[in-house]
């Protein structure tokens, strides 16, 4: 997931996403560990998009103080 698609999305689909993948994850850790999961690059990938969600979530928590100040 590309970064300027994320600082395009409203507050509500960063948060439906980060929930998504967290769950991702869990369940790719899980089948990881179970010897179930085949592409154990996908666990690295959903936790570089959930830190790009995160990150895009608390660059906008820093802005909204300085606007209204």
């Amino acid at each position: 997931m590309d970064i300027q698609e994320l600082r395009d999305c409203t507050e509500e689909r960063l948060e439906e996403l980060e929930k998504t993948l967290r769950r991702q994850i869990f369940e790719a850790r899980i089948k990881n560990f179970t010897n179930q999961l085949d592409d154990t690059a996908s666990i690295r990938r959903a936790r570089r998009d959930l830190a790009r969600v995160k990150t895009v979530m608390s660059e906008r928590r820093l802005q909204t103080p300085e606007e209204t100040a």
